[in-house]
Parts: structure tokens; sequence; C-alpha cells
């Protein structure tokens, strides 16, 4: 139902009365009835004038307090008294209802609805409070319809429903409106009356569509009632406020009211004013220079030139065409670009977006290396670069025969583990030169977010790729070998686990289609060969490990450190100091006495500072003129390191009771560790120093329990345990110690210690025991002698059941060192300690 609101200057009864005059005075000089045209639409004045003599009845009515009136809902807002207008009918409850009010007085009670949007309201569904008004005139639409105009007349209030169908029938109260007398009520409405001529004032600067004659009209009228109603009428209140208004039946306090009413509209108008106009004028802005750009555009064109924005996005297009990039990466890029080129100049996105185009240009999703097939090419540049290795070299001339006898195109996911200083990083770079691939090193040691490997969303300020695609575009291929260095350094923190986010990246079942978060678009790591170094297993999660190919690195001999001090370290450094082979030569006996008695490590990066340190000495001297060159020899190496740090020869030392020599193994490699044993008079305590760690400690009390079980085997006292204290301690206390593998030697020192026998003072071993005292398999048992032929050790004993980790120990090694394999204790003891 749509409404047609007119304020009148005059009121709605004079308003009838005048129309009443009018259709009497066209009747007597036409003789014909006054008819009313309206879209084809007519209705006769008789229909409105055959009760015309009912005038008196009908005031007669308006003075009793109940009435029974049809009703007729309305979608929009409250009708007032004093109130004209005109409305359109539509459903068919209320055509019946204006049917019912035209068949007997012409009186009608209209009422809002609560909500609008229902089209058959229920009882509950209506205010009850509404306005008694006369039909003044009715005229016909189509489709059964009808447009009405009424007047207002008085307040009412709904007492009861006498009936719902056809239409609302109810018996309604009049609502007399009561102003007090009194001068103070008087003065106070007055008072009120001004106030509010003074903001419809206010009331029509901020809103244009309310119009003078409205301001006018309202200042006429004296009367606190009709004034009060007319206002309530004209101004576009909520539907709540104005219930409310029609509601109070004081005069005043609808005054009041209608103060605090029209203040917060003005006021909301007045900010809707300010938003208009800011909007309008952003509007006006953005269309100036929406003219003027295009005004340049047809200039640049007459001119011949070509817009920078344009010309950037066909040279980015161009650029990928070019690179021979993928459809997808094309169509991705276009719609990138076209997006660019309607953005207004100065927008921030238009960098974003050049930016990601660019990197789309820069990644290389077409180019490939021609890799090198030829098997002994690649042997001779690895044992070119590296000496040693073997297992290492001969996986990669494996990988390269499969390749040319089948064509797969899947690379293997090499991880190598070693201690630092053996060659892990360098071997990659060698591999890469041997296959004929780019190369490019990827940093991992202290990584904690997963944006670093998947990249950021394009979202984030500051997003850019991650590491595998920025590693690629250095690389320029998308084939090249991509080093993952320090795998097990990787953290993980509330940003995401990094260790999953290469899940991905080293499955050879899921990188074809790799996803990074800023490119969006699927890249192929198929043909991608990787290689990751670890100094250990432990800090590499399982499923990741489970996706790599591992392979051990064990530390140099001193034979091997000789050869590659030569052969690579040596030339190296001369070159970087500035020297010639002819300036500084190295004897054998010189590098043999740095690797013995300066360094004691399983790679050769301390070997080679302490070679450049040698060489920066006879560089002064050089530079200085004091000689030409210089001769490096085993009796002049202490002129340039200073006295000796390690002494390898052993022979001084004597065997003692009670003390040692065990192995171990770290990350960093081989290691050798004294156990010591003291037994004293005392309340059977047992106390362990050094630093151990859980296990060892377990390994020290499974050992105290073994030697108790087997004291009278052995020759001593059975209750040692509850009249002596017993302590075991390994020194170097500062450095943490932990595992399994020092079990017999704990034992050991404890007999020696207990039986009063002296340990062999070139004896080692390694070995977990049990509480029957057999001996259990270990690992690292490589490192583990090369650290002991470090020292000097001549005999090492090991679990029976690592005999055939041997083969893994050079030739060299293995006969210099006689290896007592063991079961049980008794072969340890019998090979350690010293027989009487």
């Amino acid at each position: 139902m749509r409404f047609y609101q007119n304020l009148h200057l005059i009121t709605a009864r004079k308003k009838g009365i005048i129309l009443y005059y009018i259709n009497s005075v066209v009747t007597k000089l036409t003789g014909n009835n006054l008819k009313i045209y309206d879209n084809n639409a007519l209705i006769d004045n008789e229909d409105l004038n055959e009760n015309s003599d009912n005038v008196e009845k009908n005031d007669s009515e308006n003075d009793k307090k109940t009435k029974i009136l049809p009703l007729l809902p309305l979608k929009g807002l409250p009708v007032f008294p004093y109130m004209v207008l005109h409305f359109d009918v539509r459903r068919a409850f209320s055509i019946k209802a204006l049917e019912g009010s035209l068949a007997e007085n012409q009186l009608i009670f209209l009422t809002a609805q609560k909500n609008p949007l229902i089209n058959a309201p229920m009882r509950d569904e209506l205010f009850w409070t509404g306005t008694v008004a006369r039909i003044k005139q009715v005229l016909k639409l189509p489709e059964n319809n009808a447009r009405v105009l009424v007047e207002g007349i008085s307040r009412a209030r709904i007492v009861k429903f006498i009936a719902d169908v056809p239409y609302f029938e109810c018996e309604i109260e009049e609502l007399e409106s009561f102003c007090a007398d009194d001068e103070e009520t008087q003065i106070k409405n007055e008072a009120l009356m001004r106030k509010i001529k003074s903001q419809l004032i206010s009331y029509y600067d901020v809103n244009p569509k309310f119009t003078p004659d409205a301001v006018k009209s309202a200042a006429e009228i004296t009367n606190p009632n009709e004034f009060a109603d007319l206002v309530s009428a004209g101004i576009s209140f909520d539907i709540d406020a104005k219930q409310a208004l029609l509601e109070e039946t004081d005069v005043t306090k609808r005054l009041e009211m209608l103060v605090d009413f029209i203040d917060r509209e003005i006021k909301i108008l007045t900010v809707e004013r300010d938003i208009n106009r800011k909007v309008s004028g952003n509007i006006d802005k953005n269309q100036k220079d929406y003219y003027l750009r295009e005004q340049l555009k047809v200039i640049r064109s007459e001119l011949g030139d070509r817009d920078e924005i344009e010309a950037e996005a066909d040279e980015l297009k161009d650029r990928l065409v070019r690179a021979n990039a993928p459809d997808y990466v094309l169509k991705k890029a276009d719609k990138e670009l076209s997006r660019m080129v309607k953005m207004q100049s100065g927008n921030p996105e238009t960098s974003v977006i050049r930016t990601y185009v660019e990197w789309l240009c820069d990644i290389p999703w077409s180019v490939s290396t021609e890799e090198n097939n030829d098997i002994e090419s690649a042997k001779k540049v690895l044992d070119d670069d590296h000496y040693g290795l073997e297992k290492v070299k001969e996986r990669i001339l494996e990988y390269l025969a499969v390749r040319k006898l089948s064509g797969n195109l899947k690379s293997p996911i090499i991880c190598l583990v070693g201690p630092p200083g053996v060659g892990k990083t360098s071997i990659a770079l060698s591999v890469a030169r041997a296959l004929g691939r780019n190369y490019a090193r990827i940093s991992l040691g202290g990584v904690r977010d997963e944006s670093e490997i998947r990249g950021h969303r394009k979202t984030y300020i500051g997003s850019m790729p991650g590491r595998i695609i920025s590693a690629l575009k250095q690389a320029k291929s998308n084939n090249p070998l991509l080093l993952l260095d320090e795998i097990d350094k990787l953290s993980r923190d509330f940003k995401g686990d990094p260790s999953s986010a290469l899940l991905e990246v080293l499955d050879a079942e899921q990188n074809f289609a790799f996803r990074d978060h800023y490119i969006e678009l699927p890249f192929d790591l198929s043909k991608t060969l990787f290689i990751t170094t670890a100094n250990s297993l432990d800090g590499i999660d399982r499923p990741l490990l489970d996706r790599m190919e591992v392979i051990h690195i064990s530390g140099y001999t001193d034979e091997e450190k000789l050869n590659i001090a030569k052969k690579y370290l040596v030339p190296k450094q001369l070159k970087q100091n500035g020297l010639k082979k002819s300036n500084v030569k190295f004897s054998d006996g010189s590098l043999i006495s740095v690797i013995d008695n300066y360094t004691r490590e399983s790679g050769v990066r301390e070997l080679e500072r302490k070679i450049a340190a040698v060489l920066r000495k006879c560089a002064k001297r050089i530079a200085g003129g004091e000689v030409k060159s210089v001769s490096v020899s085993e009796k002049n190496i202490e002129s340039y390191l200073g006295r000796k740090i390690f002494i390898k020869n052993e022979k001084n030392r004597e065997s003692e009771i009670g003390i040692v020599t065990g192995l171990a193994w770290t990350q960093y490699g081989g290691d050798t560790l004294s156990v010591e044993v003291n037994v004293s008079k005392g309340s059977g305590k047992i106390e362990l120093t050094g630093s151990l760690g859980d296990v060892m400690k377990e390994s020290a009390m499974t050992a105290i329990s073994f030697v108790r079980s087997c004291a009278d085997k052995y020759g001593f006292d059975g209750d040692f345990y509850k009249n002596n204290d017993i302590h075991i301690h390994v020194p170097e206390g500062a450095t943490p110690k932990d595992g399994p593998s020092a079990g017999i030697t704990m034992a050991t020192a404890l007999i020696s210690a207990l039986s009063g026998k002296r340990v062999k003072k070139d004896v080692a071993m390694t070995g977990e025991i049990t509480l029957r005292g057999r001996v259990l398999p270990i690992g690292g048992l490589k490192e583990k002698s090369l650290a002991a032929y470090r020292i000097g050790i001549g005999t090492i004993v090991i679990p029976d059941e690592n005999v055939p980790d041997l083969e893994d120990i050079p030739q060299n090694i293995r006969e210099k060192i006689n290896f007592v394999p063991a079961k049980n204790m008794d072969t340890v003891l019998k090979t350690a300690l010293e027989q009487e």
C-alpha cells in the first residue's frame, strides 16, 4: 500500500464543507451529478452524497465514546487527526472494509501494522491505538483496486474485536486530548510551540523535501493540539516515534516529545548531509580525474604515444611469452595485468600486481639445462673436487646410470649426514658441476616460519614467495640442484611448522604440482635434484626423514686429511693469502704434525684454519722483505703455531687402577673420554658426577648391579656396596654426556677399583651392558675408532654384533688397531685388565 501524503493549509473539517458546497452548486447549475474521473474509472458523487443528510447524524455519532467500525490496517506510518491524505487499497479484506464503511456512515478506523512486510496481519500484529477517519473520496482502479481520500477525525483505541472476516470489525473507544487551562501550562505550551517552529526552520535547512509552505502553515496554527498533530504528521519520524505521539493524549507531553524527536531527526539529517557532501565531493573528483585521464589517452593516441601502464603491461606479457610460460600462467598474468591497466594512477595495488607478474616472469617455467649423462666425466669432476667420500660419489654415479638407461626424470632426495667440516655442503656444489645442473643453496638453520618455505599470501603487506621459488629464480632453470643446508636445525613456533611444509617439497609423488602461497600456481619440482645436509638425524622429523635417502659421511682419517690438505686446502689458502706455490712449501711431516698435534676433529675445517694461520705469518715475512720463500717443516711448525695442543703418543701414561678409556659419538664426530671410579670406606653411598644424562646414569647403576652379582667370581668382597662409598666420575664435567655405550667402560673401571687390578693404558672400549653382563651393540663405530686412533689407542673392545661395521673403517686403521669382539664382560675384562 503506497501513501501519498500532503499537509493542507486548511483543516480537514473546512475542506469537507467546501467540497460539499462545490458539489451542490455544480448539481444545481448543470442538473447532473458531479463525476470524478481517474484512470478510466469513475465514481458518482451521489455515492458520497446519498448520506449527506446524515451529517448531523455523523456529528452526533462523533460525540459517542464508543463505536463499532471497520478496521483498515495500514502498512505505512500511522494517520493523525486533522490529517488529509489519499492512499491505494489493494488487499481484498481492506477493499471489503472500505465497502462496509461506505455502506454505513463513511467512518473507518485506521491503524498501522507493526511489521509492514506481513500481507495478512493478525490481531496481535496491529497497533491497538489509531485514528477514526472519514472517507471523502474513492476512485476505482484497475484489478479491483481503489484510491481513497480520507481525513483524520480523532484518536481511538480498540476495546475489542467484533469480527475478523470478511474484514476486521472492532469496537473502538475515542480518546480525548486534554490540556490544562491554567496560565502556567498555557505559557509552557506556547514556549514549546515556539521551540518547535524554530526547529522546523532548522529542519527545513537540512531536509530540502520539507517545503516552506509547511513551515508557514504550522506557524499560523495557535491550537496546541492541532499544531502537535499536524507537525507529527508532516515530519518523517520512524513508526515507533509516530505511534508514541499518536498514543499520547496529554498535549503538553506530546509537544515535549516532539521537541526531542525533531532535535534527534535534525542531528541525523545533518550527519547524513555531511556524508553525502563528502561522497559527492569524492565522486566529482574521481569523475574529473577519469575525464582528464581519458583526454590524456586521446592526446597520446593522436601523438602516437602509448600509456605507460599499458606499455608496461604489454612488456610483461611479452616477457612471459618469450619465456614460454604455460597457458595457465599466461591466463593468470593477463587477468592481473588487465586489472592493473583499469586502475587509477597512484593506486597502491598497482605496484603489488606489477611485483607479482614480475615474479611470474622470473620463474623458469620452461627453462631447462642439458644434463651431463657421461658417467666417466662426472666421476672425474667428483674426484677432482673431493678426496674420499666414496659412498656419495658412488650414489651419484648410480643415479646417472639409471637416468641414462631408463630416462626416468624423477630425482632422488639425498640427505648427507655427518659431523661439521667433512664437506657436505661443498660436495653438493661438485655434484651440480658434475651433472651440468645449475646450483642454489637454501640455508634452513633457525627457520621457524612455514611461510619461509611456502611463501606469504598476497594479501599481506610485503608478501613474497618462499625460499623454494626464490631459489628456482636464482638457479634460472627448472631442473637445478637445490641444497637444503642444515635441515636438522629447523625450528617451529606458533607461525607453523616448516618441516611439515617440506613434506610436499621432498616427496616425489607430490612435488610435481607444488603451490607457493604467493604465486598460487603449480610448479613442477620433480625435475629438481634435492640434496639435504644434517649433522644428526635426531633433529629431523620422522615423516620428513622417511622421504630422504640417508648417506652417512664419517670423519676423515689422518691419511685422508693429509691428502685433502695437500690437494685442496694449501692451494686454496695460498691463493686467498696472495701467495704462490714457490713462496711457501709444506712438507708432509709439517702437515701430519698439524693434524696430530693441533687439530682433533672429524672434518678439516680447523685444519684449514691452522694452515691459514701458518700462511699469514709466512706472508708477513715475505711482504716485509725478510725472505723470498719459506719452507714449513715438522721442526719449525711450532714457531708458527706455538706449542702443541694435543699429544698423540700415550707411552708416557701408566696403566692405572679404576681409570678406563671409553669411546663416545657426538654429532661433531667421535671422541674419547675417561671413566674414573674411586672406592673408599663409607656407608654405601653412590655418587655420579660429570654432567651425566639420565641414560648414562642408568648405565652406571646397571654396571653396579652387575658387579654386585659377580663379586665372588672376580675375587672381592660381596658387601662392598655396604661398607664403601663409590664415586664414578667422567672428566670434563662441564660437557654434558649421555648414552648407553659407556656401560662396559663403567663396569670395567668399577671392577678394577674393587679388585685392585690395573687397566691397560692402550685399551679403549665401547658397548652397552646388561644386568647379566652381556655386551650389546652400539652405533658410530667408525667415528669412535677414528677418535681412538688419533690418540694412539692400540686395542679397542667392541660388541660382537658390531663386527660387520668394521668394513666401514679404512684398511690402514684396521691394520694398526686390534679390534676385540666381546659377547660378555668376561672377554672385556680379560682384554682390559692386567693379569698378575
